[in-house]
Parts: C-alpha cells; sequence; structure tokens
C-alpha cells in the first residue's frame, strides 16, 4: 500500500461501537466493500444481504487473554504483554512504559535484568524471539509454583511455566490497550462471539478484532440465508505498532471437521480436488487475517485443506499468493502493516490503495473498535 496516505488521529475509534450512544451494538459499524477497484459503503448489518448461501466463512475461536500485567524492572514501573507461550513453558514478552494512556511506548530490554510481578514471581529474560527484532524476547517466570498433580520432569516443569503465567493474568492482567482508546475496558468488550475457551488456557495476546462486530442474533440471520461457518484457531500475538515487523510463529489449529467443509464448498460441493479461488458457487471468506494465516497454513501446493496443528510462521504475501481463501472480511491496518501485504495477495495493491484512499475519504474510523472492510472477489 502506498505510504504517502497518512491515518488522522482523529480517525481511531476510541471506545467499542456499543458505547458511541443508547441503543447501539457491536454490529454498529461501517462496513467497506471492495470487489477489484469497485468500492461500496455498507453498514455491517447489511453483511447478510452481501453473502450468499453456500459462502462459508472461516472464523477464528481463539479467546483473548488479559495479557497486561505491571511489574517493576530496576525500579522502574513498565509493563509486560505477555505473547506467545513456547513449548518449553517459557513466554514470548515485551516490556511497555506505562503513561496513563494505555501501554503504548515500547521499552528497551535491560541485560539480565528481572522484572518484579506481582505475587512474588520474577520474569527472567532471555534470548531476543528472533534475529529481525529484539523488541520480544523469551523470558522465564519463576516463583511461586503452580500444583500439577500427577505430572514430573521437562514436561511437568514446562506445563508448570505456561500455568504459572496463565494464573497470573487471571489475578492480575488486564488487556493490552493502546493510547489511541480512551479509557480501560473489561475482557469481555476484547472477547468475540466465536471465542471459545481452549483445554490449555491459552488464547490471543489480542484480540482477533475482525470478528468483533458479530453478534448472536446476525450469526442466526447468516445461518438462516445458508452461509456457513469453519472453526479455526490462531492464538494471535502482541501486534509490531512501531516497527510494522512481519509475523511471527503462532500458535493454530485447523480440525478435520472445518478442513472438509471448505474443501466442499471450493469444489462445489462435490468430490475431487478442488479447483481454486475465482470459481462458481460457494466462496471461502476468511474473517480476519488471523484465520487466513491458519487455512492457509493447512493447505498444501495442491489448494486442499487438511486438519493441522501445531505452529505456523506463514507469511501471505503477494508473492506467495492465496491457496484457499476467496475473500476476506477484516479491520482497516496502518499504511505499513504487513497485513496489508495478505490483502495484496488477495486483491492487488491497486485495488487496496483504491479502498484505502475511499476509507480515509469517508472517514472511516480504524483499529480493533473500527469499522471494516470486505474483500470479495
Amino acid at each position: 500500500m502506498s505510504v504517502r496516505l497518512r491515518v488522522p488521529e482523529e480517525l481511531s475509534a476510541r471506545v467499542p461501537a456499543e458505547q458511541r450512544g443508547p441503543g447501539l451494538d457491536r454490529g454498529a459499524v461501517r462496513l467497506l466493500v471492495s470487489r477489484g477497484t469497485r468500492v461500496a459503503h455498507h453498514g455491517f448489518a447489511e453483511l447478510p444481504r452481501l453473502l450468499r448461501a453456500g459462502d462459508v466463512l472461516v472464523v477464528n475461536t481463539s479467546p483473548t487473554l488479559a495479557a497486561a500485567v505491571d511489574g517493576r524492572q530496576g525500579g522502574v514501573r513498565v509493563v509486560v504483554h505477555f505473547s506467545t507461550c513456547g513449548d518449553d513453558g517459557r513466554w514470548a514478552v515485551e516490556l511497555r512504559e506505562p503513561d496513563g494512556r494505555g501501554s503504548t511506548r515500547a521499552r528497551a530490554w535491560t541485560t539480565g535484568s528481572e522484572v518484579m510481578l506481582p505475587g512474588g514471581m520474577r520474569l527472567v529474560p532471555q534470548e531476543p524471539l528472533n534475529g529481525r527484532s529484539s523488541r520480544l524476547r523469551w523470558a522465564r517466570a519463576e516463583g511461586p509454583e503452580a500444583a500439577h498433580a500427577g505430572t514430573s520432569g521437562a514436561g511437568a516443569s514446562a506445563a508448570a511455566g505456561g500455568e504459572r503465567v496463565l494464573g497470573l493474568l487471571r489475578e492480575h492482567g488486564r488487556p493490552i490497550r493502546y493510547a489511541y482508546t480512551d479509557r480501560d475496558q473489561p475482557l469481555s468488550a476484547y472477547q468475540t462471539v466465536f471465542a471459545l475457551p481452549s483445554a490449555d488456557g491459552l488464547g490471543s495476546a489480542e484480540m482477533p478484532s475482525a470478528a468483533r462486530p458479530f453478534t448472536s442474533r446476525l450469526v442466526a440471520e447468516l445461518v438462516s440465508r445458508g452461509v456457513q461457518f469453519a472453526p479455526v484457531t490462531l492464538h494471535t500475538g502482541v501486534a509490531s505498532a512501531e516497527a510494522h515487523e512481519p509475523p511471527y510463529a503462532e500458535r493454530f489449529a485447523v480440525p478435520e471437521a472445518s478442513a472438509r467443509l471448505i474443501n466442499a464448498v471450493r469444489a462445489g460441493g462435490g468430490p475431487g480436488p478442488a479447483p481454486g479461488p475465482g470459481r462458481g458457487g460457494g466462496r471461502v471468506v476468511a474473517v480476519g487475517t488471523t484465520a487466513v494465516r491458519a487455512v492457509e497454513s493447512a493447505a498444501g501446493p495442491d489448494g486442499v485443506v487438511r486438519a493441522r496443528a501445531g505452529w505456523t510462521d506463514l507469511v501471505v504475501t503477494p508473492e506467495r499468493g492465496v491457496r484457499v481463501v476467496d475473500g476476506l472480511l477484516t479491520g482497516l491496518h496502518e499504511p505499513r502493516a504487513s497485513h496489508l501485504l495478505m490483502l495484496e495477495a488477495l486483491a492487488g495493491r491497486v485495488a487496496v490503495d483504491r479502498a484505502y484512499e475511499e476509507a480515509l475519504r469517508g472517514r472511516y474510523l480504524w483499529h480493533e473498535f473500527g469499522d471494516v472492510h470486505l474483500v470479495l472477489p
């Protein structure tokens, strides 16, 4: 996307849609619809009329964690954002400086300096998450032991590390928020209608926000019109607001039932290999970039989706392209955000630039409580 486009500060959504006036619900947001370079303006409540019977919406069921916790590093107040739990029980974390308006400013790590957390827990920073950025580091949580009856050895240690932090988040955490929002919100404001508790207690550091405008009533209307839903899971980590870094590895799962449904829709409801995006019949529309990353990570070169679970480091770019999805419902992203490469892979740069010019002209709202963008073939 053209970096010449700048999003004015006043176009940041400061509160959830339902708090902007009496009688409003989550769905009281605007919907920008792109079909190639053609752009139309709608309300989100019109989504059922923009989709058709046989379409399938791929939705992310990851719940949002209360992933921000206050701490102290060397006597200085900090905010820790817990991003991703590794297989060894360590967490990928970043430090932020509290400013009274959300923890927006990133804070550099001090080598060897532990972070003291509530309840006597301490966080020991270790190596950077990857070679591209030192903003996120792996860290080991130490302190009060969590009870893990019936476990022993390395597996028990890893489980204890993950559970120890999850207990901290439940007791002392709050949702991550940034300075463009007006105030803290309860965790419920950051859960989507599709969020389901995970068996291991893990979830997303930040809300899979494209699904936020959905309500149970709208879902029921979509189902009554013949739209189907394919649940997947991708636990998203913290955003890269300053550096616009590419996404790092995240946990995901595509269940067998969802893979079968997506393949059937792509094949026009019949057996045989999937003919690929652009065919007639039902369309596969991902709700959010996280859903795209999950389902594309489960697709082979033949475009067939297979049940998979684990870690994905896939970055969807115009060069890589998309193998499965025909459309995308997503929020509005910053001009240099890596998510825009995914939109370009789906719609092309000219179409994305055209849509964002219209969004700015129409004064759409950005960020997790903002308006949404539907990209259709």
